[in-house]
C-alpha cells in the first residue's frame, strides 16, 4: 500500500490495466466497459490506499479527451445543422431537458448535494464527459471550502458508478427488446423493408453480408465479338462504366486510344466493378489469364471532398457531374466519414468532408483530384494545430456569464468541446492542415478519458461508502427513472408527432442517450445498420449537449445553495 502512495503513477497504471480487464466481463448482452470498469477499480483502490493525485492531471487528460471527442465529431455535427434533421434534433432536446429536470427535483426533493445530484445526472445519462465537466464546476463554485469541493466531487464519481450500472442495463433492454414489443414490429423485418425502400431495389444489409472484394478488379479478354469496333465506342457502349486501359496487338502494346480500332484475336486489358467487367466480357471476347506485360499500375489516392458542388449528391451523380471519371477510368473504393466507412456504391450520398478513395491511372487522377477536393494529409499529427485548438478552449471555458445570480461558464472541458467541433469542422473543409489521424484521434480521447477517470476515482474513493449507505436505494432508481422517463417522450413524440421510421428512431433514442452497448445491441437484434442512420445524427448532437448540463445543474444548484 505504502509504494501505491509513494508512487501515484503505478496506481493511476494499474487502475488502467484491472479496469479495462473487468471492462471486458460479459454478462448475456452486456458489458461494462473499460470506462465503467476502471472508475470501479479506482473507486475501490482509492478507498483502501488513498492514493493522491495532483488535480492539474486530471484536467490535463480532460482538456484532451474533450477536444479529440470534438474534432471527431465537428464534421458531422455540423453537416447535420439542417432542416431535415431537425425532427431528430428534438429528440436531443427532450433528452437534455429531462434529465436536467429531474436531476433538479432529485435534489430538491431529497436534498440532495451537488455532487451527488450531478453524478445522477451523469450516470443515468450514461454520459462520461458530464463527469469531467461537473467535477470542473464544483471546484469553481463560491463559497465551499476545499474540503467540501473534493466531498463533493466524490460523491460526483459515485453516484455516476451506480446510475451507470442501472441506467446501462435499462437503455440496453429498453431499446432493443422491450421497444420493438411496444411498436409490434419484428425490427428485423422492419430495419430490412426500410433498406429496400430506401435503395430502391430488393438488396439487403444483413451483418454478416458483404458486397465481394475488390470491387474493382481489372480482367484480360480476347477479342473476338469486338472485332472491328473502337476502343472509346466500346466503353461508351457499356455506359462508360469500364475502362480499356491497355491493348496487346501481337507482341506490341499499344496504347488505347478512343480511336483505336479493335481487331481479332487483341489481348484488351479492362478496369471497372466487378459487375460492369464481367458485362465488358459479353461485348469483347472470352476471357484469358493473365498476360505479362499488360498489366497496367494503378494510383490510390485519398481526396476530401471540398468542392461545394459534390455536398449532398450521390456517388453516382458526383461522377456524371465530373466526366473525368469515366474519360480517364477513375474509381471510389472507399468512402469515409470521421471514423466511419460508408459502402461505395452509386446511391451512396457524400458531403464536403468526407474522404474518398480514388483508384486509377495516375493522369486521370490528378486532374481530378483538383476539381473535387485536396489530397488528404492525415500521415501524422499536427501538433501546431491540437495545440492551439486546446488552449483556444481552455481559454474560452474561463468566460464566465451571470444569468442573473447564476455565473455560468463552460469551463476547460466545454470550451475544449466546442473549440473542438470548430476546429474540426474548419479542418474538413480543406484537409491540407491541421491533421488529427483517425487513430491518434481515438488513442487520445480513450486515454484521456480513461486517466481522468482513474484519477477521480483514487482521490473519490475514501467518500464512495457513506454515499451509498445514505443514499443506496435513490441512486439505482434514478438511474432507471432517468432513462426510461425522457426515452419513453420520445419515442411517443418521433412516432406521434414527427413520423421517424420506426427502425431508425429506435436507433435515434440510443443516440440520444449516447450509448453505444445500446445500438450495438439494436443492430445486433435487427441484423442491419439502418438504426445506425438515426443513431448517428443525435449521438453527435447530444455528445455537444449533455456534457454542457453539467456545468449548468451545478450553476443553478450551487446558486441556490
Amino acid at each position: 500500500m505504502g509504494i501505491l502512495r509513494d508512487h501515484p503513477e503505478l496506481a493511476l497504471f494499474l487502475c488502467l490495466a484491472a479496469g479495462y480487464l473487468l471492462g471486458k466481463l460479459r454478462v448475456g448482452p452486456l458489458t461494462l466497459g473499460g470506462i465503467c470498469g476502471t472508475l470501479i477499480v479506482s473507486l475501490l483502490l482509492g478507498a483502501w490506499a488513498k492514493v493522491q493525485i495532483s488535480g492539474d492531471v486530471k484536467t490535463i487528460f480532460f482538456a484532451l479527451f474533450i477536444f479529440a471527442l470534438g474534432y471527431m465529431a465537428g464534421p458531422q455535427f455540423f453537416q447535420n445543422l439542417n432542416r431535415k434533421s431537425l425532427r431528430f434534433f428534438a429528440l436531443c432536446g427532450i433528452e437534455v431537458v429531462t434529465v436536467v429536470a429531474i436531476a433538479y427535483g432529485l435534489a430538491k426533493g431529497f436534498d440532495l448535494d451537488v455532487g451527488t445530484a450531478a453524478g445522477i445526472l451523469a450516470g443515468a445519462a450514461t454520459e462520461s464527459a458530464v463527469v469531467g465537466t461537473a467535477t470542473e464546476s464544483i471546484g469553481q463554485l463560491s463559497g465551499l471550502t476545499p474540503e467540501q469541493i473534493t466531498t463533493y466531487q466524490g460523491h460526483v464519481a459515485t453516484a455516476y458508478t451506480v446510475c451507470y450500472l442501472f441506467g446501462l442495463i435499462t437503455i440496453v433492454l429498453y431499446t432493443s427488446q422491450i421497444m420493438p414489443m411496444m411498436m409490434r414490429i419484428n425490427l428485423r423485418d422492419a430495419s430490412r423493408e426500410l433498406w429496400e425502400k430506401t435503395r430502391g431495389s430488393s438488396g439487403s444489409l444483413e451483418s454478416d453480408e458483404r458486397e465481394a472484394l475488390p470491387g474493382l478488379v481489372g480482367r484480360t479478354y480476347l477479342v473476338t465479338t469486338a472485332d472491328g469496333r473502337t476502343v472509346g465506342a466500346l466503353e461508351s457502349g457499356l455506359g462508360d462504366r469500364i475502362t480499356i486501359e491497355s491493348v496487346k496487338r501481337g507482341s506490341v502494346f499499344l496504347h488505347p486510344e478512343p480511336g483505336l480500332e479493335l481487331t481479332l484475336s487483341d489481348l484488351v486489358l479492362v478496369v471497372g466493378r466487378r459487375a460492369n467487367t464481367i458485362e465488358a466480357g459479353h461485348a469483347i471476347g472470352p476471357e484469358t489469364p493473365g498476360v505479362p506485360g499488360l498489366d497496367s499500375p494503378l494510383a490510390t489516392k485519398q481526396v476530401a471532398l471540398t468542392d461545394k458542388a459534390s455536398d449532398s449528391i450521390t456517388i453516382d451523380q458526383l461522377q456524371k457531374a465530373n466526366p473525368e471519371f469515366y474519360k480517364d477510368g477513375v474509381y471510389v473504393t472507399d468512402v469515409q466519414r470521421g471514423d466511419q466507412h460508408l459502402p461505395a456504391n452509386g446511391e451512396t450520398v457524400v458531403h464536403r468532408g468526407d474522404v474518398v478513395t480514388l483508384v486509377g491511372a495516375r493522369s486521370g487522377l490528378n486532374k481530378l483530384v483538383g476539381r473535387i477536393g485536396a489530397v488528404v494529409k492525415n500521415d501524422a499529427t499536427d501538433f501546431i494545430y491540437l495545440g492551439l485548438g486546446i488552449a483556444a478552449g481552455s481559454l474560452l471555458g474561463q468566460i464566465v456569464i451571470k444569468f442573473g445570480t447564476v455565473p455560468m461558464s463552460l469551463g476547460t472541458g466545454g470550451g475544449c468541446l466546442i473549440s473542438g467541433l470548430l476546429f474540426g469542422w474548419f479542418r474538413s473543409k480543406k484537409q491540407t492542415f491541421g491533421a488529427f489521424p483517425p487513430q491518434a484521434a481515438t488513442t487520445i480521447k480513450d486515454m484521456g478519458l480513461a486517466v481522468f477517470i482513474a484519477c477521480t476515482g483514487l482521490v473519490s474513493g475514501p467518500q464512495a461508502w457513506p454515499l451509498l449507505k445514505e443514499y443506496g436505494a435513490l441512486l439505482p432508481f434514478a438511474g432507471i427513472a432517468m432513462v426510461l422517463v425522457p426515452a419513453t417522450l420520445s419515442l411517443i413524440v418521433g412516432r406521434k408527432l414527427l413520423n421517424i421510421e420506426k427502425p431508425l428512431l429506435i436507433g435515434a433514442i440510443a443516440g440520444q442517450q449516447c450509448s453505444t452497448p445500446a445500438i450495438t445491441s439494436v443492430t445486433q437484434v435487427a441484423q442491419s445498420s439502418i438504426p445506425m442512420l438515426g443513431y448517428t445524427i443525435t449521438y453527435t448532437l447530444s455528445n455537444f449537449l449533455l456534457p454542457l448540463t453539467g456545468p449548468l445543474l451545478v450553476g443553478v444548484l450551487g446558486a441556490g445553495s
